[in-house]
């Protein structure tokens, strides 16, 4: 499936609606260059989970984790940006992942991609001008 999205706005929107569909377990790719709105989309669906803090790129730390309106679920989002080499946060996300207490949303895990569980959802974020992005998903309906 694809979508368009045409602002910052509607992309956070789009992760809305992504998020008030998710029970926990789910673990999702995101995939697309610097700039292209992963975290933005990140916030959207930490707002349609009810996280109540505002969701920050994990670019330097890592990892963060959120607690959703849900007191038995959280969300975990990780960014392996600027790792070659994973170390033990291989290890941490392979214990994340199946954890059916988390929602697990994935920046840039080509360095991971073997501790994601088949049928992960997948999302392709294509910038198509300086504000619309054309996301590409798969293993989820909007």
């Amino acid at each position: 499936m694809e979508k368009e999205v045409t602002s910052e706005s509607a992309m956070r929107a789009l992760g809305q609606a992504i998020g008030k569909q998710l029970r926990g377990g789910e673990v999702i790719e995101l995939i697309g260059d610097v700039g292209a709105g992963k975290t933005t989309l990140t916030k959207g669906i930490a707002i349609g989970l009810g996280v109540d803090e505002d969701v920050q790129s994990p670019s330097f730390t890592i990892s963060r984790t959120y607690q959703t309106a849900r007191l038995d679920l959280l969300l975990a989002h990780y960014d392996f940006y600027r790792l070659h080499d994973p170390g033990i946060m291989a290890s941490e996300l392979d214990e994340v992942v199946n954890d059916k207490g988390v929602v697990t949303v994935v920046e840039w895990a080509e360095i991971v991609n073997d501790v994601l569980p088949d049928g992960h959802v997948r999302m392709i974020i294509i910038p198509t001008s300086e504000t619309a992005r054309r996301v590409v998903i798969e293993g989820i309906e909007v």
